[in-house]
């Protein structure tokens, strides 16, 4: 599933007009995403947990030529599933 079927199922679903499907399944993901950069995690009862796991710097290899480079450090988004999320898919 794409962003443009889950606006149409979220729109199929809730009964809300496309355009206000888009304005919330938008608003869903600037909101989490807003969230994130500062630094929160947002829990979802049932459904999981978004947060940001910090990477050290480290030193890698470059495929092409075998040369060690450094791979700065950085910020990743990481989602845990909730118990009731998993326990739908068994």
């Amino acid at each position: 599933m794409n962003k443009q079927e889950l606006i149409a199922t979220v729109a199929n679903v809730s009964g809300l007009a496309k355009g206000d499907a888009v304005r919330a399944v938008e608003a869903v993901f600037d909101t989490i995403t807003a969230q994130l950069k500062k630094g929160d995690e947002v829990r979802l009862v049932g459904f999981g947990t978004f947060a940001v796991t910090k990477r050290k710097a480290s030193t890698g290899r470059n495929p092409r030529t075998g040369e060690p480079m450094t791979i700065k450090a950085s910020s990743q988004p990481k989602f845990k599933a909730g118990k009731v999320l998993k326990d739908s898919l068994n």
